[in-house]
């Protein structure tokens, strides 16, 4: 009761503010290595770019497992620095692997940085504990006042200080040396690397190299001096011991070594996927452009920045150019008034539109898929090809073996891409809804790559095939009226037939009850307070 009472206090007294707890602590202020080519990373990938003119080195990783391995293995190659960004930085298998490597880096003498969104963060969470050792710093972006587990007064303070908490860091970003950097969907946690035997996000991660690698850094300090990134330190809930963090790096230590003769564990051990790209083999060389949001955009009040990612000027450059084929990649498609025009512009121009997201059955947030279904009709009566993936895959995904045991089960789409006319590719951590372009901060990034576009276009394909996906038409013979708007049919593939689905495909008639509910309420509210990954 005296928590409750607190927090209360706490909260009225800060309601209004735009900026939140600790954002005035005392912080040390770092940057980026300033000699990244000193380093064994930074002389493998030319950071200087005279070898290439310029261009970095791309690799993309659609597997899950792969994404976890090059994530443990830079932190193993740093020599200077480590800084990572995650909008979720989960307490599990795999962000205990992860985390055991920050930790070992640090010990080794490398400093290590650690930026999270505040919206997934406990109390008790590992990264956070790391903050204990004098070679880490953690941070928390945008943070709660209330910092313990109970989820309800936790949704009590999001419910209280909705104008600043809605705003979200939602940048995914890991970088070593400021000489190799990993971008894309993917957060820390066992749903995203094959590790978990119930849910798989399908998704890729941007290996990138070079010259690119210092643009993002640049991103990571501006996000890291920012007012909405408050030292961990400042929180006493969150404080560790320097005996705490030993026992800690000794459970650590001895969950890693019980997974020693796993074959995940082995192939790490055999440098792939990072050792040959270090020596040349699967990389591409292009040149590419830094889509971010300043971090301003998360601020509520009149300093807030609000333009979105689709009107940076390399997203705009690549739209006003595409003149065949716009190929969209998203789990949740909210477009809002400006990702309609964005779309709507190009189909004046007679550009072909293709559309890859969740299915109703496949999706993990019911209000985004409520947003859609309201979208859905306009997108297909401007022509624009919409395919759904299904929570069933028939085909094999990811090239990688699970880390649990046996199969993995429900997927559920994750990654976030557009492909113009299949010579440039944006890859980052921006969906294409509300969400993503009015509340989170986003980043990625548009490489001017044929040959990467066409990786993704293969990775679209895969999964928009009638073996795994729904596509999504208009039945105008199917609801008896002239007036009356079109039913929907889902096309697919069942046991080898084609079929074509009249009601629209579900895992329990709960979720169809559950987003006839949404339908009925204010949307626009729904999808800025929803929990999009």
């Amino acid at each position: 009761m005296r928590l409750f009472t607190a927090l209360i206090v706490a909260l009225l007294a800060g309601g209004c503010a735009s900026l939140p707890p600790g954002f005035d602590a005392p912080k040390p202020v770092s940057r980026a290595l300033e000699t990244p080519g000193e380093t064994r990373l930074g002389a493998a990938f030319d950071v200087g770019g005279g070898r290439y003119a310029g261009r970095s080195a791309f690799r993309l990783l659609p597997s899950g497992l792969d994404g976890l391995l090059v994530r443990i293995q830079m932190a193993d190659a740093a020599e200077r620095t480590l800084d990572v960004q995650y909008y979720i930085y989960r307490q599990d298998e795999t962000s205990n692997l992860l985390s055991e490597a920050l930790l070992r880096a640090a010990d080794r003498g490398v400093r290590v940085r650690v930026l999270v969104d505040d919206h997934g963060a406990v109390r008790k969470n590992v990264v956070l504990a790391l903050d204990a050792h004098p070679q880490i710093e953690v941070r928390l972006f945008n943070p709660f006042t209330y910092r313990g587990d109970n989820h309800f007064l936790r949704y009590l303070e999001l419910v209280m200080r909705g104008p600043q908490l809605k705003y979200r860091m939602h940048n995914k970003l890991m970088v070593a040396d400021n000489a190799v950097a990993l971008i894309g969907g993917r957060n820390v946690g066992n749903e995203y690397f094959q590790a978990s035997p119930e849910f798989e996000f399908g998704d890729y991660d941007l290996f990138s190299a070079g010259p690119v690698a210092r643009e993002l850094s640049r991103t990571f300090d501006d996000y890291w001096a920012s007012g909405l990134s408050v030292p961990v330190s400042t929180f006493e809930s969150h404080r560790v011991t320097p005996e705490q963090l030993d026992r800690l790096r000794e459970a650590l230590r001895e969950y890693r070594e019980a997974l020693r003769d796993t074959e995940h564990m082995q192939r790490l051990a055999s440098g792939a996927p990072l050792a040959p790209m270090m020596a040349g083999q699967g990389l591409i060389r292009a040149h590419a452009e830094v889509v971010c949001d300043t971090p301003r955009k998360a601020i509520a009040g009149p300093d807030r920045v609000v333009t979105s990612w689709l009107e940076n000027s390399a997203v705009v450059r690549a739209g006003a150019q595409t003149r065949k084929e716009l190929l969209l990649v998203s789990p949740y498609v909210v477009p809002a008034d400006a990702g309609m025009r964005f779309l709507l512009d190009l189909r004046r121009r007679d550009v072909s539109i293709r559309v890859l997201t969740n299915s109703l059955e496949a999706t993990d947030v019911a209000a985004a898929h409520a947003g859609y279904a309201r979208y859905r009709p306009a997108l297909l009566a401007e022509g624009i090809a919409l395919y759904e993936a299904r929570a069933t895959l028939a085909e094999t995904r990811g090239s990688g073996t699970p880390l649990a045991s046996g199969s993995s089960g429900r997927f559920s789409l994750h990654a976030k891409a557009l492909v113009f006319d299949r010579d440039k590719v944006l890859i980052g951590a921006m969906n294409y809804d509300k969400r993503s372009l009015e509340f989170n901060t986003e980043l990625g990034l548009v490489v001017h790559s044929p040959e990467l576009a066409r990786q993704v276009v293969r990775q679209f394909d895969s999964i928009a095939n009638p073996a795994n996906s729904y596509e999504v038409a208009s039945d105008h013979n199917g609801n008896g009226g002239p007036m009356s708007p079109p039913r929907l049919l889902w096309r697919t593939e069942q046991d080898g037939r084609l079929v074509k689905l009249d009601v629209e495909p579900v895992r329990s008639p709960w979720q169809r009850v559950m987003v006839d509910l949404l339908l009925a309420l204010p949307l626009d509210v729904l999808i800025g307070e929803a929990d999009y990954h």
